[in-house]
């Protein structure tokens, strides 16, 4: 799989994300697992949806849908979005909700149009966490920046879920997370299944994990916290993740150059690290 989060400050938002895409085969039945055949550490999983405009994204899970890659598939939206096309998406007015309903309804027509799989395959299994400002004349309070998530699994969209209000600050990651619950929660994400194993009763076992969660978390992200100190937390979270899949048993899913990007409402969507495939002093277009 893989790691993508989003942090959320009053003074702007943080993505980042690791580079690993694990290439699998399936080995079980759909409640089952895979085998890893091979990780590649060059995926693009961070992405700037519309140039010149604070509007970003980080996704994991599915590295693809079908024959395109997660990382065309976002270019491919950001193009639609900047010629109008298929979208009711307006410079001048879009709010980060419509965004996010219109990525979500992009994504599920790719997904839609794959053929049945195997009876022993699950279907795609994809996260995005979007990021960004809404205008200041749609109606919504653009002052401080909103953090969305869209949840495709097993090939079926959930609605686009708004993490947070717009005051409220934040860390939330998707992917292999197990690294980061235990440093900021305070416990592995295996720790309800290990309750229910033990304690019967659904209701308790929710009580007993809010009891740890509200006791054992970690207090790490403030409002007025800086935006380069979100970064640098941003870049500690996922490290610590890539180290954590290296050094446990199995293949390294999580790894690669980490990429961050930053988003505030007047310097807009920013790069603070980013890989290229190609060399910079010979591809003057593209600099690095």
């Amino acid at each position: 799989m893989s790691i993508g989060l989003i942090i959320q400050v009053h003074d702007g938002i943080v993505l980042a994300a690791d580079s690993a895409s694990t290439l699998t085969l399936t080995t079980a039945p759909i409640a089952g697992g895979a085998t890893a055949l091979n990780v590649y550490n060059n995926a693009n999983k961070v992405a700037n949806l519309f140039k010149g405009e604070p509007i970003g994204c980080v996704a994991y899970g599915a590295g693809s849908i079908g024959s395109a890659s997660i990382s065309t598939l976002l270019k491919d939206f950001r193009a639609l979005l900047a010629c109008g096309a298929g979208t009711t998406f307006h410079r001048e007015s879009y709010t980060m909700e419509g965004v996010a309903e219109a990525l979500t309804a992009f994504l599920m027509e790719h997904v839609r149009a794959l053929p049945a799989p195997p009876a022993n395959m699950r279907k795609t299994d994809l996260g995005v966490l979007l990021g960004g400002y809404s205008k200041e004349n749609s109606g919504i309070n653009s002052s401080l920046g909103e953090g969305w998530m869209i949840q495709i699994e097993n090939g079926e969209a959930k609605p686009p879920l708004q993490l947070r209000k717009p005051d409220e600050v934040g860390i939330t990651w998707g992917g292999e997370g197990d690294a980061i619950s235990r440093i900021v929660l305070g416990f592995s994400e295996a720790l309800p299944k290990v309750l229910e194993s033990v304690v019967k009763q659904t209701e308790a076992v929710q009580q007993l994990v809010t009891m740890f969660r509200n006791t054992l978390q970690a207090s790490i992200v403030f409002a007025p916290m800086p935006i380069q100190d979100a970064i640098d937390l941003a870049e500690w979270l996922v490290h610590s993740a890539i180290m954590f899949s290296r050094f446990k048993p199995g293949a390294p899913s999580v790894g690669g150059p980490i990429e961050i990007a930053a988003i505030t409402k007047h310097e807009g969507f920013k790069w603070i690290r980013r890989k290229h495939y190609y060399a910079g002093d010979i591809n003057p277009e593209y600099p690095s």
